[in-house]
């Protein structure tokens, strides 16, 4: 039964418990099956909950994804009575339990999903590998020995190789996208405010952070969205309503849209890899035959260096803030034996940040999402690399590395694609559109307009069924 439930999606698993054809407890226990076989292997799963999730299979709620096996990263939205370590050696020698849910892990929750563990992230979900020094790497499961990317690394190598059918992201400067890119799966971030973060923060590391899932299909990103959107007590601000369930829109027709198409590097730098040009050559010729109108485009606005400046000052600010608070939450003061090198690095960084700087910093970030919104109302889509170039080794970006400050520029260069979007709040979804002849997942970044995820599903929902993803299997898998 394992095998033939692994790559199912979450919608076809919750479907058949509908029917009565499986119940939750045999899909739980499917996937805890997996999990036990596949982990040894990926590192993806740090944390596992079998016991609980067992039990809340036994009384899983009705809703639209009763009895559904989910895991949920390590990092950020934390389930009540669960270890929440965000990558740290400091909360994982402390043995850290969250006494509550966030509120998007309650709608989760409620939607009837069962949460059968928490996955590993690299520490403070700061660095875009997963490879923290507390719970060591995840490996890819399309080649063992390249990154899943980061944060939300374990999240995507659990999807990918079939452990689950979706799992729980955070997305700060591309990580969900850059995950899904590295590992073959639909990544999105949603618009700014489209779920909170709350109860705990209103804002995560300024404006830019968002959260979802990693998916296979796009049915499954459309149908979590509905889940976990909309506002919650006390947010600062929410996302405009949709006018339908973005389920709705899987298989709607977009119309004729006008797409614009850029490989180079943000900032001014070099074209991307040959492998990441022919996936997004790809991609716009499917687009044209579709009916789009499509055309290459620099957009200027986006090669300003104002707001990744910005969003550097925020980052570091962000970082020394969370030492700060958790030191004061476990009662001891953190100190630069218990973090990692690249982390304390940037927390140092942030403490010599003024609060007239960190305004400063928000005010160009805010500047630079007005050019961008200005550039791109000529079109309604922008296509993408999501990175730009294909998996890369593990090892390379460790938060220990000899040469850290040679990381934090690696680190830019592959964020080049994703850190404007967290900056302008843009809905931008990664899709595994291609693969190269080393037969590893190459992702294609689809951007919209603020608010409008509506269209990225209709777009998203035609090049799926276009390219036919859902069939590739990773060399490890269930």
């Amino acid at each position: 039964m394992a095998d033939d439930l692994a790559f199912l999606d979450a919608t076809a698993q919750a479907e058949m418990v509908r029917r009565g054809e499986v119940s939750p407890r045999e899909l739980v226990d499917a996937a805890i099956a997996r999990i036990e076989r596949l982990n040894p292997q990926l590192n993806a799963v740090i944390h596992t909950l079998f016991d609980k999730a067992q039990a809340a299979a036994d009384h899983a709620p009705a809703g639209p994804f009763r009895g559904v096996p989910y895991i949920l990263k390590d990092g950020l939205s934390h389930s009540a009575g669960d270890p929440h370590h965000e990558g740290m050696r400091f909360l994982r020698d402390a043995n850290w339990v969250e006494p509550e849910d966030t509120f998007v892990v309650a709608r989760l929750r409620a939607a009837g999903f069962i949460f059968c563990g928490k996955s590993n992230l690299p520490e403070l979900a700061t660095a875009n590998t997963t490879e923290p020094l507390a719970y060591g790497p995840t490996h890819n499961p399309w080649d063992l020995a390249r990154s899943p990317s980061g944060s939300s690394g374990g999240s995507a190598a659990a999807v990918a190789s079939g452990m689950v059918a979706a799992a729980h992201g955070t997305d700060m400067g591309g990580s969900i996208r850059t995950p899904a890119s590295c590992c073959g799966l639909v990544g999105l971030k949603p618009s700014r405010g489209r779920s909170s973060l709350g109860p705990d923060h209103g804002e995560y590391w300024g404006p830019v952070t968002h959260q979802h899932a990693l998916t296979r299909t796009v049915r499954d990103c459309a149908a979590i969205l509905d889940v976990i959107c909309g506002a919650s007590p006390g947010d600062p601000y929410t996302a405009p309503p949709p006018s339908r369930p973005f389920a709705a829109e899987v298989g709607a027709d977009p119309g004729g849209l006008r797409v614009a198409v850029r490989t180079m590097r943000f900032g001014g730098g070099a074209d991307s890899h040959p492998d990441c040009v022919a996936a997004v050559s790809a991609t716009a010729q499917r687009l044209q035959s579709l009916g789009h109108r499509v055309g290459w485009a620099s957009i200027d606005a986006l090669d300003d260096p104002a707001g990744t400046q910005g969003f550097v000052t925020v980052l570091s600010s962000a970082v020394a803030r969370d030492l700060d608070r958790w030191g004061a939450r476990v009662g001891r003061e953190i100190t630069e034996a218990d973090v990692e090198p690249l982390n304390w690095l940037m927390a140092s960084g942030g403490r010599a940040i003024t609060a007239v700087q960190y305004v400063e910093a928000l005010e160009t970030m805010q500047a630079y999402a007005r050019k961008v919104a200005a550039a791109m109302s000529g079109f309604d889509i922008l296509v993408t690399p999501t990175l730009p170039e294909p998996p890369f080794p593990l090892g390379e970006l460790r938060g220990d590395a000899p040469d850290l400050f040679a990381v934090l520029a690696r680190m830019g260069d592959l964020a080049t694609f994703t850190v404007p979007f967290n900056i302008t709040g843009q809905p931008a979804v990664s899709l595994p559109v291609h693969w190269n002849d080393d037969g590893l997942p190459i992702g294609v970044q689809l951007v919209a307009h603020y608010g409008r995820e509506d269209l990225l599903l209709r777009v998203a929902a035609q090049l799926e069924e276009a390219v036919g993803w859902t069939s590739r299997r990773p060399a490890v898998h269930a």
